[in-house]
């Protein structure tokens, strides 16, 4: 059975939503590798820079799988499948802004 398409549609804008949190990850992993030595600690520099890219790779890999399986269970009628890596992503996230936060504070 086909789905509502709204429903399609809303999945694929998710789809491309997971790609762009992929991108933006990943600019901010850049974006940290190149503070200058000077402001953070270096292995924290590239361990912040490491969780950010990682995070990125996860996001962008996990974005069709997810959409696919989302569009089966909308044409089975079934229930949607639990968003298993928001935890990841959530407490990845807060915890790279604690410790730049901490950092920043600390070096000021």
């Amino acid at each position: 059975m086909e789905p509502d398409p709204r429903f399609t549609l809303a999945n694929e804008r998710t789809f491309l939503t997971w790609l762009s949190t992929a991108l933006a990850l990943s600019a901010g992993g850049v974006a940290m590798a190149a503070v200058p030595p000077h402001v953070f600690v270096p292995w924290i520099r590239t361990a912040l820079a490491v969780i950010l890219v990682t995070l990125s790779a996860l996001a962008a890999g996990m974005a069709y799988p997810r959409w696919r399986h989302i569009q089966r269970a909308l044409r089975q009628q079934a229930p949607l499948p639990p968003p298993a890596l928001a935890a990841v992503f959530g407490y990845g996230v807060a915890a790279v802004a604690v410790i730049a936060l901490i950092l920043i504070i600390l070096a000021a």
